[in-house]
């Protein structure tokens, strides 16, 4: 998904100074998506003090809506992005080739890279459109790699108790997903019913919560629809009690990440002369963002840079 703002904010990114056990609500912001008619997400990802959590570094919810979505081709660099749909389905189109419907319980993941362009489109009339939009950070040394799309339809799962768990990527007490990563990193479904259930976790991973729907408490902390709760490090398992049915809420974790990053717009780099060069070749047309068919000439073209230049900023 693209950030469709015309105006977006510079976000910096610093390298993580948590290393400890913390419990701290971050409430989403409402953001408005110019571009596909007045829709509206809640975005907990990335915070002012709080810019990633282990790899991850955006993390959006959108809808329950009805009106459909249309985002044309527009690019990323350095990162993966995560579609995890809810509720109805989006059509994927990607420069690398791929033309594939995103369907609840799938998982979709295309790796930008140097370079990549797509767009995600909504059928009209279907169902209600409720999902997670995601991105991986790229470390370093595998920013700059060839895109690529990989679509999971069966992945893996891990019950304990009142709780079942789909491992989107990394891997959950001893279940790993297939998708590809990165860096040591995890995200995970978690579907919980009443009663009390433990998860071990890895100790050096930081760790964050968001609920989807419900209500649970976690490492005592009670969670509703909104706000992301950082764990921070530290933690050898984590204690989930579920007060509700229906209660679904997604984890993430992973090793802090080392690198300092720019995030502006669609572009994850580590400097200003990255992202300024990234989003000159995409108005240019040039060739390493590749052409997304279907769709003409059209396209979301690139808002203007900010008057200053974008550095990274280290989390509080």
């Amino acid at each position: 998904m693209s950030d469709l703002s015309t105006q977006p904010a510079e976000t910096r990114c610093g390298s993580a100074t948590t290393s400890r056990p913390v419990r701290e609500l971050h409430p989403a912001r409402e953001v408005p998506l110019g571009g596909i008619r007045g829709v509206r997400v809640d975005r907990v990802l990335p915070q002012r003090t709080l810019p990633t959590v282990g790899a991850w570094c955006f993390l959006d919810q959108f809808g329950p809506q009805r009106i459909p979505m249309t985002v044309l081709p527009h690019p990323h660099i350095g990162l993966q992005t995560v579609t995890w749909p809810i509720s109805g389905e989006i059509r994927h189109r990607d420069s690398v080739g791929s033309d594939v419907l995103v369907r609840p319980g799938q998982l979709n993941l295309m790796t930008a890279g140097r370079g990549v362009s797509h767009s995600e489109v909504s059928p009209e009339g279907g169902e209600a459109l409720h999902g997670l939009q995601l991105w991986v950070a790229l470390p370093a040394d595998r920013a700059r790699i060839d895109p690529g799309f990989e679509q999971h339809l069966d992945l893996p799962r891990h019950e304990t108790g009142p709780l079942r768990a789909t491992v989107l990527m990394g891997d959950l007490a001893g279940v790993r997903s297939p998708a590809t990563t990165h860096s040591p990193l995890l995200g995970a479904e978690l579907s919980l019913a009443p009663g009390r259930a433990e998860l071990p976790v890895r100790e050096d991973f930081e760790h964050a919560v968001l609920v989807v729907s419900g209500e649970v408490e976690v490492d005592g902390v009670r969670v509703t629809p909104g706000p992301l709760l950082y764990l921070g490090t530290g933690r050898s398992g984590l204690e989930f009690r579920g007060a509700a049915e229906g209660t679904r809420l997604l984890l993430l974790g992973g090793e802090p990440f080392p690198d300092d990053l720019v995030m502006w717009w669609n572009f994850v780099g580590r400097d200003h002369a990255e992202i300024e060069a990234a989003r000159a070749d995409w108005e240019d047309h040039h060739g390493r963002f590749g052409v997304v068919a279907g769709h003409g000439t059209d396209r979301i073209p690139a808002p203007e840079l900010p008057g200053v230049r974008l550095r990274p900023r280290r989390r509080s």
